[in-house]
């Protein structure tokens, strides 16, 4: 088996189109499909977007072009109210409850009325030094999405996390301070037990083309942290990969009808796909195994079949004294093996041999 079990990440994000009770259900539709949690987005759209801010192409195709980024968020968000009555579900029905938080005051809502020991930050976050610090300073572990980013981007991103951890201020903040933030003795050991990255492509759906499953291996080796997998593309075929390549945590999209209207639903897989995705996962785990080359108990049973061993070409009397000519090699592999054939030239048989029969050391002097 694995060492590590996968975290699946249903992201219902905003696929509840504001209605608390189609959250409910997706609540109850991430638990019967097996995942280990289940994210919701939040955040306040006033705070969140300008008047004036324009929708991205994939909001713009899924819904009303005239809407702006405001106006749809305005519709999109839950109550804090909401958010109580899903974490209950949540409870009872045995997921864990995640959400990323959008701004600051949402941030502070999930970390200190809700209390919750996990939060998400979204790709669009990576450059956010304000909300990264504050994040910092909660007593929450942390998500970050690095979708969009190059790598120094991200390493900016940990220094502002680690400015964080290390101060409980802003004074003196900014990009050099950051910087040297990230030299601190042990900073890395702190930020391994708060901090864990995934990788992510920033549009919906994206192509698989365009994932990049290899920057896991970039930013494990380059940050010592661990990294997941934020999958926008179509179908489980991807995130099953990541899995194989090492992701820690994998996050889907998944909604209840694909055809609903809303700007995530068709990068979103529905109920039944995330059993399976989730049923896949698990198979991928067991299939990674320890590492240690060595035979399976089925291929135990198999070796004597399929392996061979050292039989005598024709029939040899006692006493005879073998040459490589009186020997071959054919199945079953539960004698003498084909690599010690040269090891038994010379020596004298103490028993007659029938043709195919097989050689055993005991059969020698």
């Amino acid at each position: 088996m694995a060492d590590l079990r996968t975290v699946i990440i249903a992201e219902a994000g905003v696929n509840h189109n504001g209605d608390l009770q189609t959250a409910l259900q997706l609540v109850d539709a991430a638990a019967e499909a097996g995942v280990d949690m289940v994210k919701f987005q939040t955040f306040k759209a006033e705070k969140l977007a300008a008047k004036g801010a324009l929708k991205a192409d994939y909001q713009k195709r899924a819904t009303n072009t005239e809407e702006t980024q405001l106006e749809m968020l305005s519709r999109l968000q839950l109550s804090e109210e909401a958010h109580s009555v899903l974490t209950t579900r949540c409870a009872e029905k045995g997921i864990t409850f995640l959400s990323t938080a959008g701004e600051s005051d949402s941030l502070r809502f999930l970390t200190e009325d809700l209390k919750l020991p996990l939060i998400k930050l979204g790709s669009g976050e990576v450059t956010n030094a304000p909300l990264l610090l504050a994040a910092a300073r909660s007593d929450a572990r942390l998500i970050l999405s690095t979708g969009m980013a190059t790598l120094s981007e991200i390493e900016t991103a940990l220094g502002v996390l680690a400015f964080g951890m290390l101060n409980a201020d802003n004074r003196g903040a900014g990009r050099n301070a950051f910087a040297a933030a990230l030299l601190e003795p042990k900073i890395f050991d702190q930020l391994r037990t708060r901090v864990s990255l995934m990788q992510c492509t920033t549009e919906y759906p994206s192509l698989a083309e365009d994932s990049n499953l290899r920057v896991m291996e970039t930013l494990r080796g380059a940050f010592g942290l661990e990294v997941g997998y934020s999958d926008h593309t179509e179908g489980n075929a991807v995130s099953i990969a990541a899995v194989a390549r090492g992701a820690t945590m994998i996050e889907k999209h998944f909604t209840l009808d694909r055809t609903m209207s809303g700007p995530d639903h068709a990068a979103s897989i529905e109920p039944r796909a995330l059993r399976d995705l989730v049923s896949s996962i698990r198979q991928v785990e067991q299939a990674l195994g320890t590492g240690i080359k060595r035979p399976s108990l089925p291929e135990q049973c198999n070796r004597s079949v399929v392996r061979r061993s050292v039989v005598a070409v024709r029939a040899l009397p006692i006493n005879h004294v073998l040459t490589a000519k009186d020997m071959t090699v054919k199945r079953p592999g539960n004698g003498i093996a084909p690599v010690d054939l040269w090891d038994c030239v010379g020596r004298r048989l103490l028993n007659r041999m029938e043709p195919d029969q097989t050689i055993n050391q005991e059969d020698l002097a």
